[in-house]
């Protein structure tokens, strides 16, 4: 009999998609190469052609975005609030403060990095599931499941992903 969480059987990729499954651990830092765009109330936040991305094992890629292209005058340090990655370091997070909507932690970012991951300091990556829109080549994501991750998932990446009932154990 199996344990009750155990890795699951990844999905094999159609043509033209990836599989989180072959991303690697500890997870890779890549330019992006993609259009990103992110809208909440209105306003549209962010668009850059100039994101990373993170890739790692059992999670779809969490888009990191340069402050230049954020409408960063929106995005409020969170006082006291962080979380750490084994492989970043130390994450602060950013409340969105819009005149029509606010929304917690909707954003996060490390500004002391583990040298492998030096590029995106002080870069931001958004949770998808909190604001109304995230574009990646004009496809609109679908959030990662679990309140705590913030990858991106689009047609072009297959999983199961971490996050999914029953992946805890993962």
């Amino acid at each position: 009999m199996k344990p009750q969480h155990y890795p699951p059987t990844a999905q094999i990729p159609a043509p033209g998609q990836e599989s989180v499954w072959d991303y690697p651990r500890p997870p890779r830092l890549e330019p992006a190469n993609r259009h990103i765009r992110i809208v909440h109330a209105g306003i549209v936040l962010a668009e850059t052609t100039r994101a990373h991305r993170i890739l790692e094992t059992s999670h779809p890629p969490v888009y990191y975005i340069p402050q230049d292209d954020i409408q960063m005058a929106y995005l409020q340090p969170v006082a006291g609030k962080s979380s750490f990655c084994e492989w970043k370091g130390v994450a602060m997070y950013y409340d969105l403060v819009l005149p029509s909507a606010s929304v917690a932690a909707a954003a996060w970012s490390y500004h002391r990095l583990m040298p492998a991951y030096l590029v995106i300091k002080d870069a931001l990556a958004f949770y998808a599931g909190k604001l109304d829109a995230c574009y990646v080549d004009g496809e609109q994501v679908t959030p990662q499941p679990g309140s705590f991750y913030g990858g991106w998932i689009n047609s072009w990446v297959c999983g199961p992903f971490k996050g999914e009932a029953g992946s805890m154990g993962w």
